[in-house]
């Protein structure tokens, strides 16, 4: 006789399982999506970077680790050129490209302190002999001219090469942006507060500001940074003040709770940076930046001093200026060894939330110049000061007008 075969009655979800069940559906979709967007975030970030990635030569580093801070110190040089193949007339006519801005970033061993080096672009030195990588063409070594030549001599590289003969130092990685670069990176941070001690109009640089703080973005920002005819002497020295300012607001902008909690923000800073930078191949890939940016993320703003490079005025033109080799072996010396190093302002282009303090006064530089070189030197003086030229990231500092 043949038995039925009964299948048991499945019991009837209870709402709350088919919640449950709905939202593991969602989530794993969200975790999906998520996943792509991020994959896409980052494709979009790299992609930039290692296209236009330029080897700068030296002794390679050693691969970034993983969503980790770069072991031990290092040095990174950052380029601003005056040119861009995107920028038009925006900013006048000009029959070649120069490194306007040439800033060293030096990250200590224990990554407890950093120091920020500006060197002046009207500064006369030697240069070694460089390779243009995208026209093959070459250039002899020079005994003497200004440091903003290097650019046109061979690009990045170029300016790397000529820091490292100036320094003796072998940087491994560096970062050149342009005018529209600069516009980009303030843009994606929501701005960056620059301070004047008294209004600011200068038609050659387009700067138009009121006395006290202002929140700086796009075309305004920029004019902040390349005006010095209207800031302290009105030379360039006064303008590497005005650009030290700039960037200790920018760090304290960025290392700021608005920002390090806000994605959008921090996906568009990368972005901007990305779009708008000439990296070394040190630097091609997004894990190298997140490194070195991990490297900087607890030093206290008070241990991040922004300084000037040691410098004295040319006998043979006052618009320029020469290596004061004494207080620059006593800078470089501190960086090497880690020794803390003390800055005052400079009085002509800067006054300081705090007591005011001198100058340091020129010296004699001596005789380490590079082989065969025909170097200026600076006129006779004292020893160097204890201290140098500048600031550090914790000080809130006003423009001064000429």
């Amino acid at each position: 006789m043949h038995v039925p075969i009964r299948h048991g009655r499945q019991a009837t979800p209870s709402a709350l399982g088919l919640l449950l069940r709905a939202f593991g559906v969602v989530s794993a979709v969200l975790l999906i999506s998520a996943a792509a967007v991020v994959a896409i975030a980052i494709s979009t970030v790299t992609a930039p970077l290692a296209d236009s990635a330029v080897d700068i030569g030296g002794t390679p580093p050693p691969p970034p680790p993983l969503l980790g801070a770069v072991e031990g110190g290092f040095d990174l040089l950052v380029v601003g050129t005056d040119n861009d193949r995107d920028q038009g007339d925006d900013y006048g006519e000009r029959d070649a490209t120069l490194n306007d801005v040439t800033i060293l970033l030096h990250v200590a061993e224990d990554h407890q302190s950093a120091v920020v080096v500006s060197f002046p672009r009207d500064l006369v030195i030697a240069h070694p002999e460089c390779v243009d990588q995208e026209t093959g063409d070459e250039y002899d070594a020079m005994s003497a001219s200004p440091l903003n030549v290097a650019w046109q001599r061979g690009g990045l590289p170029c300016v790397v090469q000529t820091i490292d003969a100036l320094t003796g130092l072998d940087i491994p990685y560096a970062l050149a942006t342009s005018f529209n670069g600069v516009r980009a990176m303030t843009d994606a941070v929501g701005g960056v507060e620059v301070c004047l001690e008294s209004p600011m109009l200068d038609a050659d640089s387009g700067l138009d500001l009121p006395a006290g703080p202002s929140l700086v973005q796009g075309q305004t920002a920029l004019s902040f940074l390349r005006n010095r005819h209207a800031v302290g002497d009105g030379s360039d020295l006064s303008r590497i003040s005005s650009q030290q300012q700039y960037l200790s607001s920018l760090l304290r902008r960025i290392r700021s709770e608005s920002t390090l909690t806000d994605p959008a923000r921090l996906y568009g800073l990368a972005r901007a940076v990305s779009e708008n930078t000439i990296p070394s191949t040190s630097l091609g890939g997004v894990d190298s930046l997140i490194s070195l940016a991990l490297a900087l993320k607890e030093v206290d703003l008070s241990r991040v001093v922004f300084v000037q490079y040691p410098a004295g005025a040319w006998s043979e033109d006052p618009n320029k200026v020469v290596p004061d080799r004494d207080a620059a072996n006593a800078l470089f010396e501190r960086i090497a060894t880690g020794q803390q190093i003390a800055v005052t302002p400079n009085e002509t282009a800067a006054a300081v939330e705090g007591p005011d303090s001198g100058a340091i006064e020129s010296t004699t530089p001596d005789d380490s110049a590079p082989e065969g070189a025909e170097l200026p030197s600076t006129p006779d003086g004292d020893p160097p000061a204890p201290d140098f030229i500048g600031q550090t990231a914790a000080e809130r500092t006003c423009a001064v007008s000429s």
